[in-house]
């Protein structure tokens, strides 16, 4: 069993796997190893026991890397014994407790607030539909990519993976930051997770910072800078 960590990278709200794309060239061509699981959207807590069982069938030690909504599911997903770190990309950074509505509701609205869309989608074995989230897709590139190709961002727009609204108001169960090392990235010029949002979630976690100047999609816009920081996680996690 090698002591190498193995990176995986859990997208957020609105995005899939494919967000990581750039980053995934990179470390696979630095021979580290990567999961990149799809992650349903649906709970917090659902969300987070998913990851946590694609983490616990993975042998040997594990750095996991969150962007934005999946930041929150990483934070209680990281609970699993194999994990060793955490990497937070202009992310939510919840406390044992907190939802991302608290959280959020600290701060100031960013533009992506006035333009989500809500939809409902069936529930299994319920009468009730449930309200699934997603951006507007003519504001979709203004707030969350406007640093990003313009064609790329034009089908990110439409292929969005939406978020199901109850996840907003659903409690963290645990905070695994408060035992494990953090590196978070804010992206300065994010116009979906307010700046200070990250900057007040990473300082609690006592997290290593980086001002990165990006939209939220930081992995499309500065691959570079989150394989860097990647990078040094993995050259300081305790394996």
């Amino acid at each position: 069993m090698s002591n190498t960590p193995t990176v995986v990278l859990v997208h957020g709200a609105f995005a899939d796997a494919s967000s990581y794309a750039r980053v995934v060239t990179e470390l696979l061509a630095d021979g580290t190893r990567v999961v990149v699981p799809p992650v349903p959207n649906r709970s917090l807590a659902a969300d987070a026991a998913y990851i946590a069982s694609v983490v616990r069938q993975i042998e040997g030690p594990v750095l996991l890397v969150g962007h934005s909504y999946g930041g929150a599911v990483i934070t209680v997903a990281g609970r699993e014994d194999n994990v060793v770190g955490l990497v937070y990309l202009a992310a939510y950074v919840l406390d044992e407790g907190e939802s991302l509505g608290e959280l959020q509701g600290r701060f100031p609205d960013s533009p992506l607030a006035e333009a989500l869309v809500y939809t409902p989608f069936p529930v299994v074995g319920s009468n009730e539909p449930g309200i699934e989230v997603s951006v507007d897709v003519s504001r979709f590139p203004e707030i969350f990519a406007v640093d990003v190709d313009d064609a790329l961002t034009r089908v990110l727009a439409v292929s969005q993976r939406p978020l199901a609204g109850a996840a907003f108001g659903e409690p963290a169960s645990t905070a695994a930051w408060k035992d494990l090392p953090a590196w978070g990235i804010v992206a300065s010029a994010d116009k979906a997770i307010n700046p200070d949002v990250q900057r007040f979630g990473y300082e609690r976690a006592q997290a290593k910072v980086t001002e990165v100047d990006a939209s939220h999609l930081v992995m499309h816009a500065r691959p570079a800078e989150v394989v860097r920081v990647i990078r040094e996680a993995l050259a300081s996690v305790p394996v």
